[in-house]
């Protein structure tokens, strides 16, 4: 997954359902703190649709995600 490419969220959080369709913003790698493996992705979407501000930008993991459409 790299920026710009359009995702479904398959882990439902706070306020944003499965299937929720964002856009990738940025990406950052993870230190390995807690419960995420060294070198694993947060990923900053941009939300699409649904009953929460159009536009908000929330935090997933990449192991919560799904591309749809990748970027060019």
């Amino acid at each position: 997954m790299t920026i710009g490419d359009l995702v479904k969220v398959t882990r439902a959080s706070i306020g944003v359902p499965v299937g929720t369709v964002g856009l990738i913003v940025s990406s950052h790698e993870t230190r390995g703190d807690y419960d995420t493996a060294a070198g694993e992705k947060i990923h900053i979407l941009q939300l699409i649709g649904g009953d929460f501000a159009w536009g908000q930008n929330r935090r997933y993991l990449g192991r919560d995600l799904e591309v749809i459409n990748a970027g060019r």
